[in-house]
């Protein structure tokens, strides 16, 4: 967490450090990431750098929970304020639809994203608790599901929730597997709700049942 030096500048200021912050993230992995580019970017001296932030890793995770907070933003506010008026499954669509639209609009944080999903224990130590809490909503979100009748009473809620959280993550490495975010890509929303919602084994009404999305129904 940044120290209160780094909170008492101008917010001009600040911003030029996060913004050369994400550049440097983006363009390299954090392991190879350099405070001396950040600090050059940003128009301040390294020494000035330790007075606000206690080392590039500080820094990371400071940058990190700034890309949690925005992609926050993408969700559909009034859905999730009125979640009881709403499935399970369209709850699902709208939190990876979000996903979908965030990634859309900001690729420069996709990129900085994607070296903790490539990066385990990179992950691990920069996620924390984010991830625990990502957990505790769906486990919620399942529990409500449950208790609406849309899902099976004998799914373990925590395997489950588990489960949709590397989901979620997942969703980003896919989307910009090839380093391009498109309509096209909506298709994959669709795919991983499609198995979330019938699973993986073989039914004989699959597709009368779970509305197959195209491309599947032939495969």
């Amino acid at each position: 967490m940044p120290k209160d030096t780094f909170f008492n500048l101008p917010e001009e200021k600040r911003q030029k450090i996060i913004d050369a912050a994400i550049d440097e993230f983006g363009q390299r992995s954090f392991y190879d990431a350099r405070i001396t580019a950040v600090v050059e970017a940003a128009g301040i001296a390294k020494g000035s750098f330790y007075q606000y932030f206690e080392d590039k890793m500080d820094l990371f995770k400071y940058i990190v929970g700034l890309i949690a907070e925005k992609k926050m933003a993408y969700l559909n506010k009034n859905m999730m304020l009125r979640m009881e008026d709403y499935s399970f499954f369209q709850l699902l669509r709208e939190l990876f639809l979000s996903g979908f639209r965030f990634a859309k609009e900001n690729p420069r944080l996709v990129l900085i994203g994607l070296q903790l999903l490539n990066n385990p224990e990179l992950f691990y130590q920069v996620i924390g608790a984010q991830q625990d809490l990502a957990v505790q909503f769906y486990e919620k979100l399942l529990e409500k599901g449950m208790a609406d009748g849309d899902l099976d009473p004998k799914i373990d809620v925590k395997i489950a929730a588990r489960i949709l959280t590397g989901m979620t993550y997942s969703l980003a490495d896919l989307i910009y597997e090839d380093g391009v975010v498109d309509l096209d890509d909506m298709e994959i929303v669709d795919h991983m709700l499609y198995i979330v919602e019938n699973g993986l084994k073989k039914r004989p009404d699959a597709r009368d049942r779970g509305g197959c999305p195209d491309g599947i129904a032939g495969a």
